[in-house]
């Protein structure tokens, strides 16, 4: 995928495209370019990873035991940003499927940007310099001029992506189908490729849905890895 040398407007996706389950909705978000506007410039993502969530119906979903305080902009309309602060560290961006009443998302996974590649390579460094990156194992390696930081690595994964496009709590229920948007999502450019489909990265409950989908042969396709439980220490002598 090859930046583009200038941003120039474009359709948005509609919204009815969002008003369908999110496991239909997420294999088409494939290809399609997530695009953050901030007074610091312009940095936009060709999605290349994504995974669907089912509300209340999906064990895996943040919205498996209903409306709270924190979910709420997954039972509003479709084609809004939910977005979430995960491991005391990351914020990861889903975009709400469904009609206002029925919690379903698609986590937005990674990809490879496409304008904006060198804010978004400012804006990797300062999360660096502040916290060890962990997400996929490079562990924060790299010098502060950006070297060890190749272009594939700059949104793959989930919090590397809201990392290079500077979205966090503050985009949440941003309308990503406005063109007024801050946060919006733009047509694939071009077709996508050959669309492969595997259970979700890492969550503990209904791991063996098939719901992650990912473009064959994308270099910004992040590794797949189950959850591994978190082991509890040994109580002491009693």
């Amino acid at each position: 995928m090859v930046e583009q040398a200038e941003h120039v407007e474009a359709q948005l996706l509609p919204r009815d495209f969002f008003s369908r389950p999110a496991e239909q909705v997420a294999p088409g978000l494939l290809g399609c370019v997530i695009e953050s506007r901030t007074p610091d410039g312009v940095v936009a993502v060709a999605i290349a990873e994504v995974e669907a969530y089912a509300g209340e119906a999906d064990p895996a979903s943040h919205a498996y035991r209903g409306l709270g305080s924190r979910n709420g902009v997954m039972f509003g309309p479709p084609g809004h940003a939910y977005v979430y602060f995960t491991y005391g560290m990351h914020y990861c961006v889903n975009l709400v499927c469904q009609p206002a009443g029925t919690a379903s998302a698609v986590l937005l996974r990674g990809g490879a940007i496409v304008a904006g590649t060198e804010l978004a390579r400012q804006r990797r460094l300062a999360s660096r310099r502040g916290v060890r990156d962990q997400s996929d194992g490079l562990g924060g390696r790299g010098g502060k001029d950006g070297r060890g930081l190749p272009d594939r690595d700059l949104a793959r994964g989930p919090a590397r992506l809201c990392q290079a496009l500077g979205v966090d709590r503050s985009l949440d229920g941003a309308d990503v189908c406005d063109p007024r948007s801050p946060l919006r999502i733009r047509p694939p450019a071009a077709p996508s490729g050959r669309i492969l489909r595997g259970p979700r990265v890492g969550v503990s409950s209904a791991a063996a849905v098939p719901w992650r989908f990912w473009i064959a042969g994308e270099p910004t396709v992040s590794a797949y890895r189950p959850h591994v439980p978190r082991r509890v220490p040994p109580s002491g002598p009693a």
